[in-house]
């Protein structure tokens, strides 16, 4: 992001909501980032920070070792959020008491304003809120005053007007909280005086001129997946250096049904310089008789790098490497409770760019997923494609459970085509966030006429979500369900029982494998 463009800070604290929070502020069309607590702020020096938002956290302010920010960030003169950690930082930081609440208030209680100025501008006197709290602030600190209370805390929100600092004892970033969206506003809109104009367009010509000044006549390798992020990059790459971007698409034998064909058909029609390259059986021979799900993801990892590296050598002097790494991706590394133990490499070039000596490019790292559908709609893909379900880098490998052979992923793609089509067909398909079929390493008995087969099982899976962090399964009308079952056993030699999962994440994940 340049220098010129205005943002909001929000220092993480650890909340599971911190992400929530960024994606409330760029729904208003404003730029934020997400940055550790104790990260050197002097990084933000030369850039056009307007507000701070400290998010909230586990750790209670009245632990031992709990996070606190520098005294000195408290000198700032730009106005400042506290959510629910975040405002007993406040409070301590500026000399107020706290002390550990008798019960830990979690979950909706109804929250009174008693000053309807600034941040309370034009909200309702009483209203639904999310509330969080161990400790509870007993004595305020100077220049703060109570703005706000629910029935078991008096003070539920304060203010220091003077300073444009303000905490709220709850969390306006999710939806429990009625006028979340509001208040955040007010914060952004009237006391940080944004203008909001972070939007699809202006991302659009600052990225192009962004990956130009990189590059320059540079030649950029990009892994194309089929999926929505790299080809939203392909199009915005296209649009900055045209031919000197080379998009590698590799058939792994573990793709859809049609997918390589269609894939390199659409990439043709947007003017992509595409070098699809069909390596089916040489995957495939890689993963016969490999089962464990950690070896499969390994097996077409490591063999994408050689594919890659083959097209490279035919392409001549290449410098940088283009990945669809997302926000998300980048939050997760950079979390200040420490990089995470396992993140997969959905672009299956993870190692390629230590062992090429290449630089990287990462076009859409500062957006969310559903900002990267809006950009590939502005981009002019369409929106059958933009609105596809998330699909695995190792692909079918890891919804077939077992051994991964050409007839069990012929197989599984019948199952899984018919099973998309059904969702579309009843007009479902876009309030699933992703639906898939899942092929068991099981047999069972059935009838078919009058005899006894002995056939595989597949297990159909859809989910709703909001980002994929957490998600319940879709609860889809028996109807149509019986519609699927019946259309996939009828058709699909070999399967004779299907099955629908039912359990949501967390405890289980969205993919079985």
């Amino acid at each position: 992001m340049k220098n010129g463009h205005e943002m909001i800070l929000i220092l993480d604290f650890g909340s599971q909501y911190t992400q929530l929070i960024a994606r409330r502020i760029r729904e208003a069309s404003v730029y934020c980032e997400i940055v550790p607590y104790n990260i050197d702020l002097s990084k933000y020096a030369d850039k056009n920070v307007a507000g701070y938002v400290l998010s909230g956290g586990p750790a209670s302010i009245k632990d031992e070792g709990s996070p606190r920010m520098e005294s000195g960030f408290f000198e700032t003169d730009k106005p400042i959020l506290g959510i629910c950690y975040g405002m007993q930082l406040l409070a301590e930081a500026f000399g107020g008491r706290l002390e550990r609440s008798k019960d830990r208030e979690y979950g909706r209680a109804y929250f009174t304003v008693t000053n309807e100025r600034d941040i309370f501008s034009g909200i309702p006197h009483k209203s639904q809120v999310w509330m969080s709290h161990g400790d509870s602030i007993v004595e305020l600190p100077p220049g703060f005053e109570v703005i706000g209370s629910s029935d078991s805390l008096d003070v539920a929100a304060m203010a220091d007007f003077d300073r444009k600092m303000y905490g709220l004892q709850y969390h306006p970033e999710v939806h429990h909280t009625d006028e979340g969206k509001n208040i955040l506003n007010n914060f952004l809109f009237d006391i940080c005086r944004l203008k909001g104009d972070w939007t699809t367009e202006a991302f659009i010509d600052s990225t192009v001129r962004q990956i130009r000044e990189q590059v320059g006549d540079s030649k950029v390798l990009l892994g194309i997946s089929g999926g929505v992020d790299s080809t939203v990059a392909a199009v915005l790459l296209t649009r900055a250096i045209g031919k000197n971007l080379h998009a590698v698409f590799v058939n792994n034998g573990v793709l859809r049904k049609n997918e390589f064909e269609d894939v390199t058909k659409m990439l043709g029609q947007l003017n992509i310089n595409l070098r699809p390259v069909d390596a089916t059986d040489l995957f495939l021979d890689k993963l016969a008789g490999v089962d464990d799900p950690e070896k499969k993801r390994k097996i077409i990892g490591n063999t994408f790098i050689d594919v890659f590296e083959a097209e490279a050598d035919k392409i001549g002097q290449v410098d940088y490497l283009a990945q669809g790494t997302l926000y998300p991706d980048v939050i997760e590394s950079v979390s200040f409770k420490g990089p995470s133990v396992t993140i997969k490499s959905h672009h299956n070039v993870g190692g390629l760019k230590d062992r090429m000596k290449l630089k990287l490019v990462e076009p859409l790292r500062e957006l969310f997923k559903d900002e990267v559908r809006a950009l590939g709609r502005s981009l002019g893909l369409n929106d059958d494609f933009i609105g596809r379900h998330p699909f695995p880098g190792p692909g079918l490998a890891v919804r077939i459970l077992g051994d991964v052979t050409r007839e069990r992923c012929d197989l599984l793609r019948e199952v899984d085509a018919i099973y998309i089509e059904e969702l579309h067909n009843h007009g479902i398909y876009d309030d699933i966030w992703q639906a898939f079929a899942v092929l068991l390493p099981v047999k069972a008995v059935g009838v078919m006429g009058d005899e006894r087969t002995y056939e595989n099982v597949v297990a159909l899976r859809a989910v709703t979500s909001v980002d994929g962090m957490t998600a319940d399964w879709a609860q889809i009308d028996h109807d149509i369900l019986t519609r699927i079952s019946n259309r996939i056993i009828r058709n699909v030699k070999g399967v004779n029982r299907v099955t629908y999962d039912i359990s949501s994440k967390p405890p289980a994940t969205i993919e079985w494998e």
